[in-house]
């Protein structure tokens, strides 16, 4: 009987081999219902990430188990104090729950809700933030009378249609409008010395990036949270790629960044890409884009894809990744209430 059996804390680093057989085991649940057309993480890459804790984020891992199968799994993540972005952020929760099918509608996510406003509670946070980008968790969310805050799409460059000689011209057309910017291409960590700069550069563009009606704070890039997101990539043997512009005075007009790994060999993930908002209109987006998926075809010949998102308000950037050929994949919503909203939802349930 459910009634019987208790949310247990779980830490990675302690963790016995029968706790990671059934968690990979619902892993790979997961993964078919939820990611079909993606390349499953390896079980030693996971572990190796979920061992490594930020001292930037701290994680929250539950499990519901009976007879060795765990029924579902559950995490959870808020800023430290360490963390720069801790005093506009500290009041945000952001959890994550999954429950495999045969175990649905049994009351295991209102428990999971529960135990979210004790956290909350423990940690002082007022606010928490819920994801789905599939029918069952909207559903479920719009029962429980969340507000939609953000809408995303994330779309896919298949690489075999690309235009390739479109790209080159545009690469070609943004050296020729900006004479005076310099392209920059990086394909290991960026030099130590290049991180103070180039950290609050890319602080001031992440916080250009629209994001709806989601209640977020800042965001504070630093120099040694970058050493600490190259360590995690290196431990699983994850690369990332950048391509930037650069003014004659120094300053980075434009960035755009990649990751690739050994594990999913087929999807290059492009990630953050971002112009200042006073270098605009000069073709640098289209410049670094088609430069980036460039450099990215020649060093990976076996990818097949490229995924990226973006808010479905940001408009610029949607245009350029349709005219290179991305096509919409699938929509992701962000939902947010308040922890009294939750708390009054679930005694009125």
């Amino acid at each position: 009987m459910l009634g019987e059996l208790s949310p247990a804390v779980v830490d990675p680093e302690t963790a016995d081999r029968d706790f990671w057989t059934r968690f990979h085991q619902l892993r790979r649940v997961r993964q078919a219902e939820m990611f079909p057309d993606d390349p499953l993480p390896p079980d030693d890459v996971v572990e190796k990430r979920m061992k490594k804790p930020s001292p930037y984020d701290r994680e929250h891992y539950y499990e519901l188990a009976r007879e060795g199968v765990m029924l579902s799994w559950f995490e959870a993540q808020h800023t430290t104090p360490a963390n720069p972005e801790h005093e506009t952020n500290k009041h945000l929760f952001w959890p994550d729950a999954y429950v495999v099918p045969g175990e649905r509608r049994k009351g295991i996510a209102t428990r999971w809700l529960r135990l979210v406003t004790q956290l909350m509670e423990q940690l002082g946070c007022t606010v928490v933030g819920f994801s789905s980008h599939q029918d069952t968790g909207h559903q479920f969310l719009k029962w429980l009378g969340v507000d939609e805050k953000l809408h995303e799409i994330e779309s896919r460059l298949k690489l075999s249609e690309v235009d390739w000689d479109l790209m080159r011209r545009w690469v070609d057309e943004g050296a020729k409008r900006n004479p005076q910017t310099r392209l920059e291409v990086y394909d290991e960590p960026l030099p130590d010395e290049m991180l103070p700069e180039f950290a609050r550069q890319r602080s001031e563009l992440l916080n250009t990036m629209p994001f709806e009606n989601l209640d977020i704070g800042d965001i504070i890039v630093t120099p040694e949270r970058m050493r600490f997101y190259y360590e995690r990539m290196a431990l699983v043997g994850e690369v990332e790629h950048e391509v930037l512009t650069r003014e004659p005075n120094g300053v980075i007009s434009g960035m755009t960044d990649i990751s690739w790994a050994p594990y999913r060999r087929t999807v290059i993930e492009q990630q953050f890409t971002g112009v200042r908002p006073d270098a605009r209109g000069r073709g640098l987006g289209k410049w670094i884009k088609a430069a980036m998926v460039l450099h990215a075809h020649d060093l990976y010949p076996d990818a097949e894809w490229v995924a990226t998102g973006n808010a479905g308000s940001n408009a610029p950037m949607l245009k350029i990744n349709r005219a290179m050929g991305f096509k919409p994949y699938r929509d992701h919503v962000e939902y947010q209430m308040t922890r009294d909203q939750l708390e009054a939802r679930l005694n009125r349930a």
